[in-house]
């Protein structure tokens, strides 16, 4: 992409926030990997349709096996991995467009059953690989190729829409600051149960929210990024909830589920009250 970073042989915009969510990951899995004496192999990352895609090829070497899936649906793909081989550590990356939209569906059911699965979701507030249209996130009345007249639905709000679905662990970031935001991804790997990181990356070709996000003294801009408060309790479902709703954009871990317990121990619960049949009675049983 440039001489300063020659590893990287894919196209994102010059500037993309995208580009500090990849490094993070990379940084978050080295450190999984030591901390866990296990193969970066072990890693499998789920990516939908986007510029999010492009974290399925990190740097050369050992590396996550990687399968680029289709729109809105790494959650169903995610599961399947997991369910097929559960001692496998799982992350979904995707866009706020293809993680909120036609994928919106899927995040409820997840949450439900804790998927013991982490997702990291680079929030730009627009489709960005395909030119520029509103997505979810995208502010009300916001001018976009797809929205000329305005935007007419509201914005969602990731992290209120995750907590109300039951998200086992929810927490925010923001892909300027890498090292941090490294940290959180490895303790969403941590959590036994579903974790989300939601992380604003701006998109500096169609939404570039940086001033905004950051703030800017020189332009008067105040920053909207903030750290959760050290006294905030994570614990505490109803104080994530109103911190979530609260106005700017929190940085840290907002909710974890101290009790959580993850979709493969319930699994186990449950295979051990199951009965046993033999093939005959399984047959015999569709004849009545």
């Amino acid at each position: 992409m440039s001489a300063k970073n020659p590893e990287y042989d894919f196209k994102w915009c010059p500037g993309c926030g995208d580009f500090g969510v990849r490094r993070s990951i990379e940084f978050a899995l080295k450190e999984w990997s030591v901390t866990k004496s296990v193969p970066i192999e072990n890693t499998v990352v789920v990516a939908g349709i986007g510029c999010s895609g492009n974290l399925v090829h990190l740097l050369e070497g050992p590396q996550p096996f990687g399968i680029h899936g289709i729109h809105g649906r790494t959650l169903p793909i995610a599961f399947g991995v997991k369910m097929a081989r559960p001692e496998l550590n799982v992350i979904v990356v995707a866009g706020d467009g293809d993680f909120l939209s036609i994928g919106a569906e899927h995040i409820g059911p997840a949450a439900q059953r804790n998927l013991n699965i982490t997702c990291v979701i680079m929030d730009n507030g627009v489709y960005g690989l395909t030119k520029g249209q509103s997505s979810p996130t995208t502010v009300f009345g916001t001018v976009t190729s797809s929205t000329p007249f305005g935007k007419v639905e509201g914005k969602v709000n990731p992290l209120e829409l995750f907590l109300g679905h039951g998200a086992s662990f929810v927490a925010g970031g923001f892909s300027g600051k890498p090292r941090e935001l490294a940290k959180l991804i490895v303790q969403a790997m941590d959590h036994p149960g579903f974790s989300i990181v939601n992380v604003q990356s701006p998109c500096t070709t169609y939404n570039d929210t940086y001033d905004a996000i950051k703030g800017d003294p020189k332009k008067g801009i105040a920053p909207l990024l903030y750290d959760v408060p050290p006294t905030h309790d994570t614990a505490n479902w109803e104080a994530a909830y109103k911190l979530a709703r609260s106005p700017g954009v929190p940085v840290g871990i907002l909710y974890q589920n101290p009790t959580s317990e993850p979709l493969e121990r319930r699994m186990e619960t449950m295979k051990k009250k199951a009965r046993l049949q033999t093939t005959q009675q399984l047959v015999d049983a569709l004849n009545v």
